[in-house]
């Protein structure tokens, strides 16, 4: 069987991804860092493992990773987001959005890819934003780190596609999860009318395409930043 770490699991796209990969038959490691109770809840129901670890901190990533043993599917999924000016972004906000969301990317890659590049195989997906590739007013700091995930992936599939293993990205739009709460109601009714497909996205619609990317349907398929966005970028 093979294993899959999902970081940042506990809720949101990383809960359902753990749960539509556990369907078609992997073994999952759940990473979480606060939610605790969502994180062993969910454990409880797919029989999986649940650890603990900041994805910012490379000794507590060590530990996850020889506690999780190899993987084969990494889906670097845990992720902050700040929204605010950016003359009123503190110099810690910005260090703290680039620790968790880019160096929780290296940190996590750094520890799976020795069994991968023996093994010459595996897959790694990265989530970014498509405020990595176009930018928000208001949110400078999350989208420089969101674009940094896109660079780093790019790169990173170039040096690895000749040991085997894959590295894409997909760059979600606006999703119903916990990131969104700081929005009233209304706000979402607006951003799901700029969607052409008329509805936010769901962890659902995101988790279904990290399965596909980790099948062996998308085995030719490395290097690439897919929007999940409904068309709202267009």
């Amino acid at each position: 069987m093979k294993t899959a770490l999902i970081t940042g699991a506990s809720r949101g796209i990383g809960a359902e991804t753990t749960r539509v990969l556990s369907r078609e038959g992997w073994s999952v490691i759940i990473n979480y860092k606060n939610s605790e109770n969502d994180a062993l809840g969910l454990a409880r129901e797919l029989n999986a493992v649940a650890v603990r670890a900041d994805v910012s901190d490379p000794g507590q990533v060590r530990d996850m990773f020889e506690m999780a043993g190899p993987v084969d599917l990494l889906v670097n999924n845990a992720g902050i987001a700040h929204y605010g000016l950016f003359t009123e972004t503190s110099e810690e906000t910005w260090r703290r959005l680039f620790a968790v969301n880019v160096d929780g990317i290296y940190n996590c890659c750094r520890c799976a890819l020795p069994h991968m590049i023996r093994e010459k195989r595996g897959c790694i997906i990265n989530i970014s934003s498509i405020w990595g590739i176009k930018g928000a007013s208001c949110e400078v700091a999350y989208s420089a780190a969101k674009a940094a995930v896109i660079g780093f992936t790019k790169a990173l599939a170039k040096e690895l596609g000749p040991s085997g293993v894959r590295v894409n990205c997909i760059a979600p739009g606006v999703v119903e999860t916990d990131m969104l709460n700081c929005f009233t109601a209304e706000d979402k009714a607006r951003l799901a009318c700029e969607t052409p497909l008329g509805r936010l996205g769901t962890a659902g619609d995101l988790a279904e395409l990290i399965a596909f990317l980790a099948s062996d349907k998308a085995q030719y398929i490395t290097g690439q930043v897919i929007t999940a966005d409904g068309g709202f970028a267009l």
